[in-house]
């Protein structure tokens, strides 16, 4: 007998899964502009998670240089999104990503896997 297959997500799951994993990516990177920058608008850093995704997902497959131009172009969207420099811009990358993991584990732990966090670089 055939083992039967998993049931395919339809595109009101997927459009679910969309949503919350930029939620998760707005929250990292709230608490990492809360953190370096002391900035406090949720709305913005939701747009900002966005636009660093799309700047992810169109220069991260460029052969060789890919992950490097994508992470400089994604530190590169929050320094001008925050008007922050460089290394203030990185730091909020740093303590994003972080967020995003704990974020992610708490989830995880209450029975919602299989999210990540849009927008943050590596989470």
């Amino acid at each position: 007998m055939p083992t039967p297959a998993p049931p395919s997500l339809g595109i009101e799951d997927r459009l679910l899964a969309f949503a919350v994993s930029l939620l998760v990516g707005g929250v990292a990177l709230h608490v990492g502009t809360h953190v370096v920058a002391d900035a406090r608008d949720y709305a913005h850093a939701v747009l900002t998670a966005l636009l660093g995704a799309v700047v992810w997902a169109v220069l991260e497959p460029v052969p060789l240089l890919g992950g490097l131009l994508a992470l400089l172009a994604w530190v590169a969207i929050v320094r001008w999104r925050y008007r922050l420099g460089w290394l203030r811009s990185a730091g909020v990358g740093v303590v994003a990503w972080t967020a995003a993991v704990v974020v992610i584990a708490a989830l995880e732990l209450v029975g919602i896997g299989s999210v990540s966090a849009l927008g943050v670089p590596g989470a």
